[in-house]
């Protein structure tokens, strides 16, 4: 008899995410750093603290903006220029509800852990980037060069059950947004939790167990919700198979729709896919420069 989900109380789920964060702060660090070449600031002139080169002196400049020490080496007049550091704000945001911590044995890691692993090293390169990055929800926008440690430490905080889609709140207009999650809730839902986060550049990223998509079961099989409902049983489940495939496409039709019809980006990441080509794909999306 084949069983497609193991049920467990939301409590016992939170500490189980918990007591895992060490070795996901683990991994997240190892992968951030293993994309981390070719990472580096905004590189182009402008306000900013941080020098980043001479140049010579054009005509027509305020005199003020020479670099007389640099000048006097010479018959040329130089401007030190800055690097421009108007940083950007990151939003991330990925769902620890019940369903997230389905893991079938196709799969390395559970949908939760990936998306918790994903996050913090998206939080780590983004940093490095020289922006700010926040948690939607649990914490104001931070720079440190330890995000990942103090995002960690949220997380693992005690708190009410999380819901399976992200909070309402106000997002600054040209801020940054990253949404990881199964969005398995009704359409309707999950159009609206998108509506309710502001004019913001969004990515969201649906994620989803491979057993989830080829659905392997036969014969009589118990379905087991994640959330503790009761068992059902199906003497053929191979009989579902089309049906359930259908409305899987039907219900990922729903959410690149509400995605796309705010102007995000959609990307579907499966867990026994690589972690760091869903990460390079983020990163490159958010490389682009706001419009």
């Amino acid at each position: 008899m084949n069983v497609a989900a193991t049920a467990r109380a939301p409590q016992q789920q939170a500490a189980e995410l918990a007591s895992r964060l060490p070795d996901l702060v683990v991994a997240a660090r190892r992968l951030s750093h293993s994309l981390m070449h070719g990472v580096h600031g905004r590189r182009q002139a402008g306000p900013g603290e941080t020098f980043w080169q001479f140049r010579p002196f054009a005509s027509g400049e305020p005199a003020n903006r020479i670099d007389w020490r640099r000048s006097a080496r010479g018959a040329q007049a130089f401007v030190r220029e800055r690097e421009w550091e108007a940083a950007q704000t990151l939003w991330l945001w990925f769902d620890r509800s019940q369903t997230m911590n389905f893991r079938s044995d196709l799969a390395s890691q559970s949908k939760v852990d990936r998306a918790a692993v994903l996050s913090l090293a998206l939080a780590d390169l983004t940093v490095r980037g020289g922006e700010r990055v926040g948690l939607l929800g649990l914490s104001r926008p931070i720079a440190a060069r330890d995000i990942i440690d103090r995002f960690a430490e949220m997380l693992a905080a005690p708190g009410p059950a999380p819901a399976p889609l992200p909070p309402a709140g106000i997002v600054a207009a040209r801020a940054k947004l990253v949404l990881i999650g199964d969005f398995l809730s009704d359409p309707a839902e999950v159009a609206a939790a998108f509506g309710a986060l502001g004019g913001t550049e969004g990515h969201v990223v649906m994620i989803a167990d491979p057993v989830e998509e080829i659905f392997p079961y036969q014969g009589h099989t118990d379905f087991l919700d994640m959330a503790g409902s009761p068992r059902w049983r199906a003497p053929r489940a191979e009989d579902l198979r089309a049906r359930y495939q259908e409305r899987l496409a039907a219900q990922r039709h729903a959410v690149e729709a509400a995605a796309r019809g705010r102007g995000w980006d959609f990307l579907i990441h499966r867990t026994d896919a690589s972690a760091a080509s869903a990460l390079l794909a983020l990163h490159a999306r958010l490389s682009d420069p706001v419009t």
